[in-house]
């Protein structure tokens, strides 16, 4: 059995009231929009590169702890440490032990992404054994098929590729949009990410799918071009990247960008009208999937003449701290 406290917090003792529950001894500590569920939630985006954004103004703490004598006790202590001088109300529940692991796999069914493409875990049995099922758990890198922006990326290569394509994932994750490129039938497919555990994900999941990938830390030079790119990470990344990945865009090549939040499309098309324009290609609960066409190529260069983006663009990427499979600085 396990208990989970309830109680509320200003934004002012939140953080520390979090640090404090944790030295009482709680195994875990979320914080949670108190106002969740009316017309007055706050969402909260945070990324890489954006600005501080204070937490709720007021937020319910809940706090996970094992069964222990005197726990009011240590929670008056944590609001004290905290500079919580008024004990708040404080909720109790009893949390029954249950096996885990079926209950988070329950939580994960096959998802059909169009009529030839699925993502099945490896404990489901695919509904249709004659589509494209990507085999993919759920693990520390982001990907699992769920999010809409993974989606709108897996609706785009499965109409975007025709069969022996060379394909860039940018911020690989899972590796779940370069195995289902390499499953649709692309020639080459190289994952590139930032986290070193995403990469061991990505090398993991292809070996399950059968699928060989190329796979490479973003620190790496990237000096390839590409049929099509595709990058889901998230905004500020994709704006300090643009140079880079739209330079990987081979002549006729095509991209598509998501992670994006409609509110931020126009910001990101902005950052790459420089190098190639970008529209909006298909949105999909709040985000937005961009697409856009390098221009065919004008003649080839003399040989050993640098061509223009061999001559302006970087071969790797700033580093961008943690986060792109993570999967981001501003514009």
């Amino acid at each position: 059995m396990w208990l989970n406290v309830t109680l509320s917090a200003d934004a002012v003792h939140v953080e520390a009231l979090s640090d404090a529950l944790l030295e009482q001894g709680a195994l875990s500590v979320s914080v949670e929009d108190a106002l969740a569920g009316t017309p007055a939630e706050t969402p909260q985006f945070g990324e890489p590169g954006s600005s501080g954004t204070p937490l709720w103004r007021e937020s319910r703490v809940v706090a996970l702890f094992s069964p222990a004598d005197d726990l009011n006790g240590r929670i008056a202590a944590a609001c004290h440490t905290a500079g919580i001088n008024d004990l708040p109300d404080i909720d109790i529940e009893e949390i029954a032990e249950q096996n885990w692991v079926q209950l988070t796999q329950a939580q994960f069914e096959p998802i059909r992404i169009n009529e030839r493409l699925w993502i099945v875990p490896t404990w489901h049995t695919a509904p249709d054994p004659a589509a494209i099922n990507l085999i993919l758990d759920p693990g520390m890198a982001f990907g699992t098929g769920s999010h809409p922006t993974t989606r709108l990326c897996l609706e785009w290569l499965s109409a975007a590729i025709s069969g022996g394509e060379k394909v860039l994932d940018y911020g690989c994750g899972s590796g779940i949009l370069a195995i289902a490129a390499a499953k649709l039938g692309a020639g080459s497919v190289l994952g590139v990410d930032i986290d070193d555990n995403a990469l061991t994900a990505a090398r993991d999941n292809a070996a399950k799918n059968s699928v060989a990938l190329e796979l490479r830390q973003s620190q790496m030079p990237l000096a390839e071009t590409f049929d099509l790119v595709v990058a889901n990470i998230l905004t500020n990344p994709l704006c300090m990247l643009a140079p880079l990945l739209s330079a990987r865009v081979a002549g006729g090549g095509r991209i598509a960008l998501s992670g994006i939040l409609e509110a931020q499309a126009e910001r990101v098309i902005a950052s790459y009208a420089p190098f190639l324009a970008l529209q909006v290609g298909a949105t999909l609960e709040g985000w937005v999937r961009l697409e856009g066409r390098q221009a065919p190529p004008q003649g080839r260069p003399k040989a050993g003449q640098p061509t223009d983006c061999e001559r302006s663009e970087p071969q790797s990427p700033p580093s961008l701290g943690r986060g792109m499979g993570g999967r981001q600085p501003s514009c």
